[in-house]
Formats: structure tokens, C-alpha cells, sequence
């Protein structure tokens, strides 16, 4: 007896170094997937890649490094189609495709406008309309915040604002566009608007506007999101990356989900980092972002989206 309860002693403690050898390796591999050092099966059959631009492939020099013009160049070698998805106007993120020699269409305004730079053919346009508009200027423009705010309308790929701020000035550099002062925003609401975009420095503000307006908005209204924390925006509700990359992938392309990689580095693109097969955040992005992603790649700035293509595409 005394033999057999020496066996089973050592038989369970084998099985319990057996269950912590697991437990282990689970852990290091946890710690991997935050750190860089995992990989995703799913990866393997990826057909679409989809990259935002601000903060994703465009740093502080509002230029695409040589890194990532090389990898993704490598990607498409592969014959993995790649698209572009950003808050963007189109007219700002041509460049941008046109760099990375890209063929699909422009998913930009948040997705509210899908449009092919080859044909200049306009596949989806969803607008805000006209009435909604209007009621969302008024709330923007109570008398405690207006002064606070530069308020940009954008109609027709034309950026339209009151006045010429400081921080619409700075937006508007880096945008490559030329806005249009108009003083009274109503003036101009006689056409449909893409997008609705709030900048303020007052970034308190800002994640304030974005809880008070999902609340006094329902879902079936507006679509609300910030691409950055001094950017306040609203589309039509049915817009966002996550729809748009669906639309380009489903309906476009004849893909599923589970074919798609999405990369990018703020709250606007949660839905398509949700909807792609493999969503990876940058390194530079807020926590929240980071943890709705499948992976963590390093900074914009240290070439996270190369880092990232290396790893699961090439």
C-alpha cells in the first residue's frame, strides 16, 4: 500500500508539472502576442489588406516611409490586393494611394465615400442629410462651446468652414486642401454633406461632445467617432471603415472576413479592425484601440506597418 501511494504521489505531481508547463506556455505566449513575437494561423489566407493613413502609414511627416512603401509593395508581389480606408477626404488620400500604386477603390470620409481614382467612378456615397446637418450645427454651435470649435463641412470633396482658425489652418496644410471660408456654415446646407468633422484643442471637450451626442442621437441618426483626440466627426449612420471594408471585400471582391487584414491606430477604426479576419493596432494608438485589436504592432514612427506585413504576410 505504502508503494502504491508513492506511485500515485509521483503520478499526480506529473500531471500537475504537465498543467503548469501548459499554464506557462500559454502565458509566454500571451506576452508574445503583446510584444511581437506571435503569429496567427488565419494570416495565411489573407487576400485584402486595408490600411488607414494618419497615425498608420503617415507619421509626423505626413509622408509614407520607404519601409512600408517596401512592404506593402512585397504584399501586392504576393498578389494580396490592398486598399486604403481613412477619415480623410478623398482628394487628400489620393496621394497616399498613389504612392502605394494601388488599384482598388478609396475608402475615405470614414467610409462614407468608396471611389475608384481610375475610373472616377463614385461607388457608395452616403451623406448626411440635409435636415441632420442642420440640427447638428445648431448643437455644435451653442453659444458655451462655438468659440471653442473650427466647424468643417465637407460637400462635394470641398472642405467648407466659417472662418480660417488657427487649427483649421493646420489641418488644412497637412490635408493639402484648400478650405472654403464661408462664415454661416447654413449657407452651404442647401447640398448634401460627407462629413461633419469638430477640431478643438480642448481634448475634454471633445470626448465630451462624442458622449453627449451618442446620447442625444440615436444610432439609426448619426455616426460619431474621433480619429484623433481634438477631432470631433459625424456621418451618416450607416457609415463607418467596418461597413466600408465589408462593401469593398463582400461585395466588390467576392471575399469574406476571414480574408481580410486591417491595420490601424484610432477609435474609427475599431469597426473594421472587428470586422477584418486580422485586426492589428499600432503601437502608437490609445489602449482602448489596442485592445479590440488581435495584435499590437510597433509605433508609426518605427515602421509598425512593415513590422506587421513581415510578420503575417510575408
Amino acid at each position: 500500500m505504502h508503494g502504491y501511494q508513492i506511485h500515485l504521489r509521483m503520478l499526480l505531481l506529473q500531471r500537475a508539472s504537465v498543467f503548469l508547463n501548459h499554464l506557462l506556455r500559454m502565458t509566454m505566449a500571451d506576452r508574445q502576442s503583446s510584444s511581437g513575437n506571435y503569429s496567427f494561423n488565419q494570416a495565411t489566407d489573407i487576400r485584402l489588406l486595408v490600411l488607414d493613413i494618419d497615425g498608420t502609414i503617415a507619421g509626423e511627416s505626413n509622408e509614407i516611409r520607404p519601409a512600408v512603401i517596401d512592404a506593402v509593395k512585397a504584399v501586392k508581389d504576393k498578389g494580396i490586393q490592398v486598399a486604403i480606408a481613412t477619415g480623410r477626404m478623398y482628394r487628400s488620400a489620393l496621394r497616399f494611394h498613389e504612392a502605394l500604386e494601388l488599384s482598388l477603390p478609396i475608402m475615405a470620409y470614414q467610409g462614407a465615400m468608396m471611389k475608384d481614382p481610375r475610373t472616377q467612378t463614385v461607388h457608395r456615397h452616403w451623406p448626411v442629410s440635409q435636415a441632420l446637418a442642420a440640427r447638428l450645427l445648431e448643437d455644435l454651435e451653442r453659444p458655451a462651446q462655438k468659440h471653442l470649435l473650427s466647424i468643417h463641412f465637407y460637400i462635394d470633396d470641398q472642405l467648407y468652414v466659417r472662418d480660417l482658425t488657427p487649427e483649421t489652418l493646420e489641418y488644412a496644410e497637412r490635408s493639402g486642401v484648400e478650405p472654403i471660408a464661408v462664415g454661416d456654415l447654413r449657407t452651404v446646407l442647401h447640398r448634401d454633406t460627407t462629413k461633419i468633422l469638430a477640431l478643438s484643442s480642448d481634448t475634454d471637450l471633445i470626448s465630451s461632445m462624442l458622449s453627449s451626442f451618442r446620447q442625444q442621437y440615436t444610432p439609426a441618426e448619426l455616426y460619431f467617432t474621433k480619429s484623433v483626440s481634438t477631432f470631433f466627426e459625424a456621418a451618416n449612420a450607416k457609415v463607418n471603415k467596418g461597413m466600408a471594408v465589408r462593401a469593398l471585400a463582400e461585395d466588390m471582391l467576392g471575399l469574406t472576413a476571414a480574408h481580410v487584414m486591417a491595420i490601424g491606430d484610432n477609435f474609427n477604426d475599431v469597426e473594421m479592425l472587428h470586422y477584418s479576419g486580422v485586426g492589428i493596432a499600432m503601437g502608437n494608438a490609445p489602449e482602448d484601440v489596442k485592445a479590440e485589436a488581435d495584435w499590437v504592432t510597433d509605433d508609426v514612427e518605427a515602421d509598425g506597418v512593415a513590422i506587421a506585413l513581415e510578420k503575417f504576410l510575408l
